[in-house]
């Protein structure tokens, strides 16, 4: 079927059939895979000398690398706040770097005052939505955690889901949540057995498999048809412009 006919033989007529695609399973299936460690970028939402949510991180960090993950986790000390210095601040552009770098990511918060801390929201503040062209964020996956002083919550990681879902990122259905987060770690930082420490195994593994999954198609994901039909729109106005 021709793309100009696809709208009159769909009965389709606001369609714009040159910006129209069916989706391709094939494109979701492509012959050629990624054969490196999928890379996971962890960020924590505290800076205090014995950060819960650090202590989280790393512990998610480890079962990563053992599930065959290449990690790295950025420490927020000294990241200014948002708009409160230039982009190539050292801080900041550490943290764009390790944004495009990554394929996966893992946000863990505390919980304050019922929500995300300002230094979580700060980090992914500073993750534009647009370097050029490209979306750091875009068609990644992501898995959500917190911390929490008292019972249990999911405040925060609701708020992350969010934040995910408007960086256009794969948010995994699975999360934790660890209340009391002061009883689940030992003195060396490690995490406790307990039910909260399989749930974070049952994530990372989960965050993996989608990982593995969708990477080698993010791009093919989370391409729309209304971002093709403007930059098509771009496009002509372009060349009547070259044209006049």
């Amino acid at each position: 079927m021709r793309r100009a006919s696809v709208s009159q033989s769909l009965d389709l007529p606001n369609l714009d059939p040159d910006a129209f695609r069916r989706p391709d399973l094939h494109s979701l299936l492509p012959a050629m895979r990624a054969a490196h460690a999928p890379r996971i970028l962890l960020l924590y939402g505290s800076v205090r000398e014995r950060s819960y949510s650090r202590l989280l991180t790393e512990e998610a960090a480890r079962l990563l690398r053992a599930m065959g993950a290449e990690t790295r986790i950025y420490d927020p000390r000294g990241l200014p706040l948002p708009d409160g210095a230039p982009e190539d601040h050292p801080k900041v552009q550490e943290l764009r770097d390790l944004a495009q770098w990554a394929e996966g990511m893992v946000w863990c918060s505390p919980e304050r005052h019922g929500a995300m801390t300002g230094i979580m929201k700060a980090q992914i503040d500073w993750i534009p939505l647009a370097v050029g062209s490209v979306r750091p964020t875009q068609g990644k996956t992501l898995a959500v955690m917190e911390v929490s002083g008292g019972s249990q919550s999911f405040n925060a990681v609701n708020q992350l889901r969010v934040l995910g879902r408007w960086m256009r990122m794969i948010t995994i259905p699975n999360q934790s949540s660890v209340a009391k987060a002061f009883l689940e770690f030992e003195e060396n930082g490690r995490m406790k057995p307990s039910p909260y420490y399989e749930r974070v195994v049952d994530v990372m593994e989960e965050l993996m498999k989608f990982t593995l999954l969708t990477r080698d198609c993010a791009n093919h994901l989370v391409d729309r048809y209304s971002e093709r039909r403007e930059s098509a729109e771009a496009l002509s106005k372009r060349v009547n412009l070259r044209s006049i």
